[in-house]
């Protein structure tokens, strides 16, 4: 068993409660500027941003630091096209014959269908991979802990981060989702948490007339 190893604690920066109560109301303002949004432009996005964006996310806390993630960046036409293709196809299934009709009137307000057009109108799709266990270098495999909960912290730090560069993002779960790993070659490790859609908004974009719950619905101070 490896012995820890500990360094100083360098990189916290400390500001009075003043500069903290402006910073978290200016955090929380930007924040609450964000919108899932469904209508894509197809103008191009920096690649340095996206790899920026996924080095942020890759700061997540994870179980026993294992980073039990991988994120697929695809770009290119023809593999978008593929994904949509198999996406729609689960959709349909969803939409007329899995679904039970509470989770449609639930999904109602939002205007979903099984139409995706989204998936290649985007620049990139981001699909982002949970790792079961890790491989080492001889093959051995090394058991990963608390695998969803750190692939969801590590996806909304990337969500938050694509919003503060400037772009808009939605989050996209066909299920099942397996046909990921054939279109994108991963290996039997990993399992699709979801399909991240990442670029512009488009000039018509329109979203939901939706609101969020307040404060005393979604915290309790003891």
């Amino acid at each position: 068993m490896a012995e820890p190893k500990f360094i100083p604690l360098t990189t916290w920066q400390e500001h009075s409660p003043e500069e903290m109560a402006e910073r978290a109301a200016a955090f929380r303002q930007q924040m609450q500027r964000r919108r899932t949004v469904r209508y894509f432009s197809d103008r191009a996005v920096p690649r340095e941003v996206i790899e920026d964006c996924l080095l942020a996310a890759g700061t997540a806390p994870s179980g026993a630091n294992l980073q039990p993630w991988h994120f697929v960046v695809a770009s290119d036409p023809a593999i978008k096209h593929r994904i949509r293709a198999e996406a729609e196809k689960e959709e349909r299934e969803f939409y007329t014959k899995r679904a039970p009709q509470e989770w449609l009137d639930a999904l109602a307000p939002l205007g979903t269908d099984e139409h995706k057009p989204f998936l290649e109108t985007a620049p990139y799709l981001i699909v982002i991979f949970s790792q079961s266990y890790g491989l080492l270098a001889d093959g051995r495999r090394v058991k990963n802990y608390y695998v969803q909960e750190s692939v969801g912290i590590a996806t909304g730090m990337l969500i938050t981060a694509i919003h503060n560069a400037g772009l808009v993002s939605l989050t996209h779960t066909p299920s099942p989702m397996g046909f990921l790993n054939e279109i994108l070659g991963r290996p039997a490790n990993e399992k699709p948490f979801l399909i991240l859609v990442v670029g512009y908004p488009a000039a018509e974009a329109v979203v939901p007339d939706i609101g969020k719950k307040p404060l005393e619905e979604i915290a309790t101070f003891l």
